[in-house]
């Protein structure tokens, strides 16, 4: 299984790079993982919230195919503990799934179309985190969940 994270607009503060690049490193050890960053929107300041959805949601849609599982980090998602978010991502191991989708949006969310292709949506809290955190968050979140597979000493109970 390859597991990819999509995200919106580039991580700018250090530290937050820093942590990210070290799980992300990590996480090699344990599964093909990827991330992508698609730039964002220049020149939103004359463009509706809808507008910059739909436009947000055609760049990424690009980025799809349609064998992939597609899955939003989104707050209406489903919440997951740590233990039951590596269940979760053994359960898709197990049924063969190829390719993992994760897909942290823009400020405002998804668009309609996105939304539409999704086959699901998770959230890492009912908490509001800025999108350079949440790259942080489930990248860590992420490597625990293989830790905790693998019975390694990483997650407490």
């Amino acid at each position: 299984m390859k597991i990819t994270l999509i995200q919106i607009g580039k991580t700018e503060e250090k530290y937050l790079l820093e942590g990210i690049d070290k799980f992300e490193k990590r996480l090699k050890h344990y599964i093909n993982f990827s991330s992508i960053t698609i730039p964002a929107l220049k020149n939103t300041k004359n463009m509706s919230v809808t507008e910059q959805k739909k436009k947000e949601g055609e760049l990424l849609l690009k980025l799809i195919h349609n064998s992939d599982h597609l899955i939003l980090l989104d707050e209406q998602g489903k919440e997951f503990g740590s233990s039951a978010f590596s269940a979760y991502l053994n359960n898709h191991m197990n049924k063969a799934v190829q390719h993992l989708v994760f897909v942290i949006g823009g400020p405002y969310g998804f668009d309609s179309r996105v939304y539409d292709r999704a086959n699901e949506k998770i959230s890492l809290s009912k908490m509001t985190f800025s999108h350079q955190m949440v790259r942080l968050f489930f990248t860590e979140q992420l490597y625990r969940s293989f830790t905790i597979l693998k019975g390694e000493p990483y997650h407490h109970e």
